[in-house]
């Protein structure tokens, strides 16, 4: 009876004396060979409960192997995923720019153009509407802010986008 309990790392007994005896060189392992940049002791963690998944499949005397091969895959993994990340921080992606002088000069130009038209509106307009459009602001939270009715803050709006749009025949 006791040989069928000894080839079965299920029973936590065996399963504690085999991570007491093998924890600390399995850290130890993992930290001389891959530094402590991939943490080591989460990696000990992770094959302890790999064995534990395969308990029933793994006896006693290939327990110390099971542990160390599963230990340094998952640190080869932790390390191919770091290649990854690092390459794909080197190569920035792609933008989508129009280099056309073209679009560049009407660009400059529709921004010039905005630029002056909200200049051009009433202080009591271009407040409420860049709260608005600019800050993102609710125009509950404007009119609390501007001491003023909720329809008066509509009303200020709606006048700044009316005289956006004649003075900006793009919008």
């Amino acid at each position: 009876m006791k040989k069928d309990i000894r080839n079965n790392i299920c029973e936590e007994s065996l399963f504690s004396s085999i991570f007491s005896k093998h924890a600390k060189d399995l850290h130890d392992f993992l930290y001389y060979k891959f530094g402590e940049s991939l943490n080591p002791q989460d990696k000990v963690q992770e094959a302890f409960i790999k064995l534990w998944e395969n308990c029933a499949k793994v006896t006693p005397a290939k327990a110390k192997s099971f542990l160390f091969t599963v230990a340094n895959n998952l640190a080869l993994n932790a390390t191919a995923h770091q290649k990854v990340i690092l390459k794909y921080q080197k190569t920035k992606p792609k933008t989508y720019t129009h280099e056309d002088p073209q679009f560049l000069m009407e660009s400059d130009e529709y921004m010039h153009k905005l630029q002056n038209a909200i200049a051009n509106l009433t202080e009591a307009q271009r407040e409420a509407f860049l709260l608005n459009r600019v800050e993102g602001k609710k125009h509950r939270e404007i009119a609390e802010l501007l001491g003023i009715s909720n329809k008066a803050v509509e009303k200020r709006i709606y006048g700044a986008l009316k005289k956006l749009r004649k003075d900006i025949e793009e919008i």
